[in-house]
């Protein structure tokens, strides 16, 4: 009885601490075509004043893996990432705490699956509620990263 109690301690403990999927990525969707959506990411950055500092041609990387390894089927239609910095996030955020330097660049990915004509997403990591609530630095990164996503979508 005691190791079953202990186990569903543990359990509990886990699900707390480990936060779901689904939090960790805010996804966003839409009906337009995906250069036009990557178009309207690119020009969301840099009319905030913000460099990108790659295009990452995700899908052409693993479609070129994938073969290579013999790994099957395709995982997307298209997919690139933008990696992008804002100085003044950038330094907001880590003066507030170092560790968060883990957090530069910023990326922002747009993607289509291959059995989902007609659908792209656009999605970035989660800022986590506890980290916005304590933190005006975050608060404004996670702001930043909605707002881009969201005008990605428009186009």
């Amino acid at each position: 009885m005691i190791q079953f109690q202990g186990l569903i301690l543990g359990l509990l403990l886990f699900s707390i601490a480990s936060p779901a999927l689904a939090d960790e990525y805010a996804v966003y969707t839409t009906e337009n075509r995906f250069a036009d959506v990557m178009d309207g990411l690119e020009l969301a950055i840099q009319q905030r004043g913000m460099f990108i500092n790659n295009v990452m041609h995700m899908n052409e990387m693993l479609e070129r893996t994938g073969a290579d390894l013999d790994l099957g089927d395709a995982l997307f239609g298209q997919a690139d990432s933008i990696e992008f910095c804002s100085a003044v996030l950038s330094r907001k955020m880590i003066r507030e705490d170092p560790r968060r330097i883990v957090n530069c660049p910023f990326i922002i990915a747009v993607y289509t699956l291959p059995d989902e004509a007609g659908t792209t997403y656009v999605a970035h990591r989660q800022i986590p509620d506890s980290e916005t609530e304590a933190s005006p630095a975050m608060q404004e990164v996670a702001t930043m990263l909605q707002e881009i996503a969201e005008e990605a979508i428009s186009w």
